[in-house]
């Protein structure tokens, strides 16, 4: 839960009675100050009415019949949203475009990509005033609802009372405690890595390929950081290529406890170890390994702090902190998509000016083309932009 909003509660009268439990959000979002309770017979007009005044809707229905409601809702947000950018007066969408999600004319790319976030942070708001109440244990009391008792607990921890939460949130938490569950192959261990509500899962297989098949030189590191591991995977890959011993870090709480499973379960718990740091450990490394998030802009949620990085602060200070935590024979790795510098929002002069400026060389670089769906999805606001995409493991040193 984020920290701002810890401890709050949501308030709401029902049969006469005025009521109250704690209040979670993943992304933030502070508790509704008004909330309505409704149920089956509400009509998908009358909630998005009060949903799109801010109102929170409290779900008190059948379980399914409430999921079809969001689907409803989500309906009527896209159709609301299309008609304001047809009369070209729809804050954040792109001149002359079309609805966002299906491609968009006459727009540049940053133009496109800030009315994406823009849509997609209203669609998040709206959708996030259906609410439902979890009882004291994580109960969901609703008719044909499902257990998400053990999926809430992964995900929240211990319960400490009844709390509210989104219907959008909930269905997350069950999502990724399926994940958990049945794991990520990965082809590059010939394992599964188990990712946890909250960290970044390593579907972006093509990173992770480049760690495995990027060569060391003579002979593998003694020693090794991997800055920002979430599940682990880097770390685990580097230990089984035959790295002495790696210490990885992370600064999600939730990471580094998924990150120590993950290498405990593969047996590495001898030599690795996982702390909660803000980027770099204390000490140096022969070899230090960064995939930090690519794009600068600003995350909504723990979980997109593994794709975004308002002003490229991450990057920044790996870069500007690599050589004071590199041996003397020591190389960094650096792990990084390019599509900020297709979405025109940040250069490649600004980034090699900060490798001049932080005393490092370019000494290798191994490319690979990403493999995940959007990439090849022509119907993407921002297909141009992904279809050029390349991710690349630049390998840096300090200058003589």
């Amino acid at each position: 839960m984020a920290d701002d909003i810890a401890g709050s509660t949501i308030t709401w009268t029902e049969d006469g009675v005025e009521l109250s439990a704690g209040w979670r959000s993943e992304n933030r979002s502070a508790a509704p100050s008004q909330v309505k309770v409704i149920g089956d017979d509400i009509t998908a007009d009358a909630a998005f009415r009060l949903a799109r005044s801010g109102i929170g809707l409290l779900w008190r229905g059948d379980y399914h019949n409430g999921r079809r409601l969001l689907q409803a809702l989500d309906r009527r947000f896209a159709r609301q949203h299309a008609g304001r950018a047809g009369r070209g007066r729809g804050r954040g969408t792109p001149r002359r475009g079309r609805k966002i999600g299906r491609g968009v004319a006459g727009a540049d790319a940053a133009e496109i990509f800030s009315a994406e976030r823009a849509f997609n942070a209203e669609r998040s708001r709206l959708l996030g005033l259906l609410l439902v109440e979890l009882g004291e244990d994580y109960a969901l009391d609703l008719r044909r609802a499902p257990d998400v008792r053990p999926a809430c607990e992964a995900a929240y921890g211990v319960s400490d009372g009844s709390m509210c939460v989104s219907l959008t949130e909930l269905g997350g938490v069950l999502s990724a405690h399926q994940w958990q569950l049945r794991g990520v192959a990965i082809d590059a261990l010939g394992v599964t890595i188990h990712p946890r509500c909250g960290v970044f899962s390593p579907i972006r297989g093509e990173y992770v390929d480049l760690v495995a098949t990027t060569p060391f030189g003579s002979a593998p590191p003694a020693t090794a950081f991997d800055l920002g591991t979430g599940t682990g995977v880097l770390a685990a890959v580097l230990l089984r290529r035959g790295v002495g011993t790696v210490v990885a870090t992370d600064i999600n709480p939730r990471a580094v406890a998924c990150a120590q499973e993950n290498l405990e379960r593969l047996g590495f718990a001898g030599s690795a170890s996982v702390v909660e740091a803000d980027l770099f450990p204390p000490g140096r490394a022969d070899l230090i390994v960064c995939n930090p998030p690519w794009l600068p802009a600003d995350p909504t949620s723990a979980l997109e702090l593994g794709i975004y990085d308002p002003g490229s602060l991450v990057l920044r200070r790996f870069i500007e902190g690599l050589s004071e935590h590199l041996t003397d024979s020591g190389e960094g790795w650096l792990i990084l998509s390019d599509l900020a510098e297709h979405l025109g929002l940040r250069t490649r002069q600004e980034f090699e000016e900060l490798l001049r400026a932080a005393g490092l060389h370019v000494c290798d670089r191994y490319d690979t083309a990403p493999r995940h769906r959007r990439a090849s999805d022509a119907d993407d606001a921002l297909h141009q932009a992904r279809s050029v995409e390349t991710t690349s493991l630049w390998r840096l040193r300090r200058n003589a």
